[in-house]
Order: C-alpha cells, then sequence, then structure tokens
C-alpha cells in the first residue's frame, strides 16, 4: 500500500511541475503532460527511490531523480514540442519543482526502508555468504629442505 501513495504523490507532483514548465512555455496538451508525468514517475520510482535511495541516501536520490527529469524533459520535450534551446528552461523548471518534491516523498521512504534494513542487517549478521571460513594445510613441498634443517640442527 505504501508503494501506491508515494506513486500517487510522484506522479501528482509530476502533472504539477510539467504542467507549470511545459505549458508555461509551449503550447503542450495534456496528453503531452501525462505521457511525462507518467513516464518520469515510472523510472523515477524504480531507478532512484528502490535502488539509489536505499543504497547512497536522500541526496544522491534527488540527485538522479533531478538529472532524470531535466535530461528526459529535454531530449523528449525537444523532438516531441519541436523546440530545442527553449525546451531547457521548462526543463530546468520542472526539474527544481519535481527535486523538491522528492524530498518529501524520500523522507516518507526513509521512514518505511529503515525497518526493513534493519531486519535485512540483523538476518545477514548472522551469516555472511561473502566471508570465507577456510583452513589451510601446508605442507613442504621439498623434502630435501626439511632433511638438511635436521642437519643443520644437530
Amino acid at each position: 500500500m505504501k508503494h501506491i501513495t508515494v506513486l500517487l504523490v510522484k506522479f501528482i507532483s509530476c502533472i504539477i511541475a510539467f504542467a507549470v514548465g511545459l505549458d508555461l512555455f509551449f503550447d503542450a496538451n495534456i496528453v503531452d503532460i501525462l505521457s511525462f508525468s507518467l513516464f518520469v514517475t515510472v523510472v523515477s520510482y524504480m531507478l532512484g527511490d528502490r535502488i539509489v535511495l536505499p543504497n547512497w541516501g536522500r541526496a544522491a536520490a534527488t540527485v538522479v531523480d533531478f538529472l532524470l527529469v531535466y535530461l528526459s524533459v529535454w531530449i523528449f520535450g525537444s523532438v516531441l514540442l519541436h523546440s530545442y534551446i527553449q525546451i531547457a528552461w521548462g526543463s530546468i523548471l520542472s526539474a527544481v519543482i519535481i527535486g523538491a518534491a522528492e524530498i518529501f516523498v524520500h523522507a516518507r521512504l526513509l521512514d518505511h526502508i529503515s525497518p526493513e534494513r534493519e531486519i535485512r542487517d540483523r538476518q545477514s549478521a548472522v551469516f555472511n555468504p561473502r566471508l570465507a571460513y577456510g583452513t589451510e594445510f601446508g605442507e613442504e613441498q621439498d623434502i630435501r629442505s626439511a632433511k638438511y634443517e635436521k642437519e643443520y640442527e644437530e
């Protein structure tokens, strides 16, 4: 249930950001705004919230989301809306709005990720398969060296 609420909040913030960023500079219709919002919501959730946020934290996840929105709007917006230079302002404005909203989304997600992470860390503390427990048995390869050592000791 928490994933649906997070996706819904991300989708609504994307709709608002793209309505302001794209409709302010372009004649973007509702289909363009909804398609950009759906794309950014899904990719941002999978990349930023499920991979980057648990491993590297809030700041890295916010930077990844900002860059994702900025580049996706600039690349796809220049193709769909037929303007290359002016789309940069729409993409930066959209990325700033979504980046500000992502701060609150990441705070909510970290509240729910922390208990899951603690359980996983406790389970992995019991048995860590990456540690190699082994015993090394060695024997002398050259029997003459052991024989000479015995002769010199006497």
